[in-house]
């Protein structure tokens, strides 16, 4: 494997270059100034959580109203915010302000109001269009693209880039990719509890029946267990054997095996290197493309790339990438690389998302938020340090989490890097789910993940909080398990 590395290695100093003329101007850039500077002032105003305002209540109420009547029902939480925040916090329209530990599922990696990210958007507004495509695009769509190779092919041989507008379509490419190589075999090989998006294709791979109401079945899944903490070795040897017999059963019809490195709505569920290996190397004897999914788990590891973290950029051949990138995107390598046709689209994305994921991108790579030792390893550590005293504190709230066959664990507290998870009340559904809701009412948005048992979730904006805004988080947190009980 001979990795590939771009010739352009985009940075904070080459992404000036990328702006139009416009917005090199000297007079509009002090007026870019003026707005970021104003934009800091007022979201300094925001230092904590507080109740609504006077009235606010009323004005949420007709929005929530008006959301509904078009969305055709309401949403999880009676929320629609002001568009101010700062950080970690976001206020709501009706005045109020709360802890933000979700962040639209994983997507503002920098908060609310950053200003880098605004001085970003404010520059590419000044572009001759909104929105890029695969016909006609400017230097940032490549710009983009260069970056995330440059990145991926350090420790894989990932060479090509394919920019889209959603996770979603960023694995319909990846699976249109392996189809193709694989001559339209019919099957995909994934793990159990998996979730890879809303589409009609995606929704059928995911692990969850509620997703695919209604809709024709017409993808064949093969599901393996993923690892069992519990188990152990014996764990990879049940899942190795399931791969072994999907591919007996069913010789040179897989198209690939879809691969989460650490499971989100299934659960954050995590596994040792020595897990995928194992099924990678299985999947390399059979000819079977292995896809990496890390539209949730890019950049919140201690790799930009979570296969990187995990050292498993030589079997990789595919990777879709997300959320936190604010633009989308499929990476290949050169054998897996396309015919022509194959993938396209008039839309990849804004030229403000772009910016701004290139802004993002660039801060995370610079920054210091990787290796063992970076921001976002100290501020897991620092959410582990928490929950661990949470839950001996109060361990009435942390009973044996139930799981299936019967058995109990006593791990409450999982995840890695910027993905977090704990597990009260015993993973019960509707306990965890009033929990949620008493949460919000308290000043902290987070959302449930899992199938049973079921955890709270916590993605929070690792890109600009620090450990010691856990501190009024588990405060509120603490308040709501008591109300919950």
């Amino acid at each position: 494997m001979t990795p590939v590395t771009p010739t352009v290695n985009v940075g904070a100093h080459t992404r000036e270059q990328l702006l139009s003329p416009l917005a090199k101007n000297e007079q509009v850039r002090g007026a870019i100034d003026l707005i970021v500077n104003q934009l800091q002032m007022s979201a300094n105003e925001i230092t904590g959580t507080k109740p609504a305002t006077q009235g606010g209540e009323q004005t949420l109420h007709a929005w929530l109203e008006r959301a509904k009547a078009v969305r055709a029902r309401g949403g999880y939480y009676p929320y629609i915010g002001s568009s101010r925040g700062r950080g970690a916090l976001v206020e709501l329209i009706d005045g109020s302000v709360k802890w933000d530990m979700i962040n639209g599922i994983g997507v503002h990696m920098f908060g609310r109001g950053d200003a880098g990210v605004t001085r970003a958007c404010l520059e590419a507004a000044l572009a001759d269009v909104v929105m890029e495509g695969n016909l006609q695009f400017n230097p940032d769509s490549v710009a983009f693209a260069e970056l995330l190779i440059t990145e991926a092919s350090r420790t894989s041989a990932l060479q090509h880039c394919f920019v889209t507008n959603s996770g979603c379509m960023a694995n319909e490419a990846a699976l249109k990719v392996c189809q193709q190589k694989r001559h339209g075999a019919p099957r995909v090989i994934a793990f159990s509890d998996c979730f890879m998006g809303r589409s009609v294709a995606m929704s059928q791979i995911g692990d969850e029946p509620g997703y695919r109401q209604g809709l024709t079945n017409n993808i064949l899944v093969d599901y393996i267990p993923f690892y069992n903490p519990d188990m152990g070795e014996r764990s990879t040897e049940m899942a190795l054997w399931h791969l072994q017999e999907c591919i007996r059963r069913y010789p040179g019809q897989h198209s690939c095996f879809v691969f989460e490195l650490v499971q989100g709505e299934g659960g954050f569920n995590v596994a040792p290197r020595e897990f995928f290996v194992a099924l990678m190397q299985a999947c390399k004897a059979a000819n079977i493309p292995v896809w990496d999914d890390e539209v949730q788990t890019f950049g919140r590891t201690q790799s930009m790339f979570a296969f990187e973290a995990l050292g498993l950029g030589e079997f990789i051949d595919v990777v879709s990438i997300g959320k936190i990138s604010q633009a989308c995107a499929c990476l290949y390598t050169a054998d897996m690389n396309p015919k022509p046709g194959l993938l396209s689209g008039t839309f990849s994305a804004s030229v403000t998302s772009l910016h701004a994921g290139l802004s993002i991108l660039t801060r995370l790579r610079d920054g210091g938020y990787y290796g063992d030792n970076g921001r976002i390893a100290k501020l897991h550590a620092a959410f582990r340090a928490k929950a661990d005293d949470l839950v001996k504190r109060r361990g009435e709230f942390f009973p044996a989490v139930r799981k299936p066959f019967g058995r109990e664990s006593k791990s409450v507290v999982g995840g890695v890097g910027g993905m977090m998870r704990l597990t009260p009340f015993g993973g019960e559904k509707d306990r965890i789910a009033k929990l949620l809701q008493n949460l919000f009412e308290d000043g902290v948005i987070a959302f449930m993940c899992g199938h049973g048992p079921y955890h709270l979730r916590f993605l929070p904006p690792i890109g600009v909080m620090t450990p010691a805004d856990l501190n009024p988080v588990f405060e509120i947190l603490e308040k709501s398990l008591q109300r919950s009980a």
